[in-house]
């Protein structure tokens, strides 16, 4: 059995290698050196995402301002080659997801 903070490092190098490979633009915050990124991460995940009790954990993911996951969320979008949407962002030409929106569309 993996500790709550291993399985949470794991998630976060997930995420971020993912971004990278894919050439996504992302800023990594850092809620154990700073209170204040602690405070906006509690602060700007939406009620209807927060659990039942105590904080929500990280990774927790925004485009900006705006809230778009947690991990389990993150990890569906990519199963489901939908990153791109996931994150507010257009999927670049040739892309599996791109691809997919270009299927859609056309019937």
């Amino acid at each position: 059995m993996t500790s709550v903070a291993a399985r949470i490092k794991k998630q976060q190098q997930d995420i971020m290698g993912f971004l990278t490979v894919n050439k996504i633009d992302f800023k990594e915050c850092d809620i154990v050196t700073s209170e204040e990124n602690r405070k906006w991460m509690r602060e700007n995940v939406p009620e209807d995402f927060r659990p039942m009790t105590g904080v929500p954990l990280p990774p927790q993911i925004f485009n900006e301002e705006h809230y778009c996951g947690n991990y389990e969320a993150f990890f569906d979008a990519r199963e489901e080659h939908a990153v791109y949407a996931f994150l507010g962002l257009t999927a670049p030409p040739g892309s599996k997801e791109a691809e997919a929106l270009a299927g859609l569309e056309q019937q």
